[in-house]
């Protein structure tokens, strides 16, 4: 295999990773690598990614590599962020949102468990508006990110503690308790994030 060959599929891995990022121990096992082998690789991406043609950069976060946007183009993402058509969360980030207020603190593997579907884009779009941060490391294989609710979601719903989440059954999926959390969310679907 050629090395252009392993610089996509290492990119396809980092991209696959998401926010999680790969260590190089678990990059030079994925590719079949020695560590000095790996070492050039990542150094000949770093120096791609550095062209002003790409959108892109190779982050190294405590020993785990990220694929990242590039800072300088910030602006152009907080655009994005704040145009009108990103002001409603979709369903999924709602669901998201319910699954890590009553479960905090939780990961995103056992929000996707809970939900039966991917939610990386949900927890991200869920970081990005301030209403779920980190909140440290499961002691865990892979040490993976644990999510809870900000400072921010607790005075958007008028909330001082946690404590006071509208109450739901783990015994009893009636539909009573679905009217409360979809009253409990309905705030959501006002458009809250617009300038008033």
């Amino acid at each position: 295999m050629e090395l252009e060959d392993y610089k996509a599929i290492t990119e396809g891995l980092l991209f696959a990773a998401g926010e999680e990022g790969l260590t190089k121990k678990k990059l030079t096992q994925l590719l079949e690598l020695s560590s000095k082998d790996l070492d050039n690789l990542l150094n000949e991406m770093i120096e791609e990614y550095k062209e002003r043609d790409r959108g892109l950069t190779l982050m190294d976060s405590q020993g785990t590599l990220h694929l990242t946007t590039k800072p300088e183009h910030a602006s152009y993402y907080k655009r994005l962020l704040d145009s009108p058509g990103s002001t409603r969360l979709s369903q999924a980030a709602l669901e998201t949102l319910a699954i890590i207020a009553y479960q905090q603190p939780i990961t995103r593997i056992e929000v996707d468990d809970l939900r039966g579907v991917k939610s990386d884009r949900a927890i991200q779009t869920l970081v990005n508006r301030g209403l779920i941060e980190e909140k440290g490391r499961k002691d865990a294989i892979g040490r993976p990110i644990l999510y809870g609710t900000t400072k921010d979601f607790l005075i958007y719903f008028g909330l001082t503690s946690i404590d006071e989440l509208p109450p739901l059954s783990e015994l009893k999926q009636g539909e009573e308790e679905e009217g409360e959390a979809d009253l409990f969310f309905e705030k959501f679907t006002e458009d809250p994030f617009a300038d008033e």
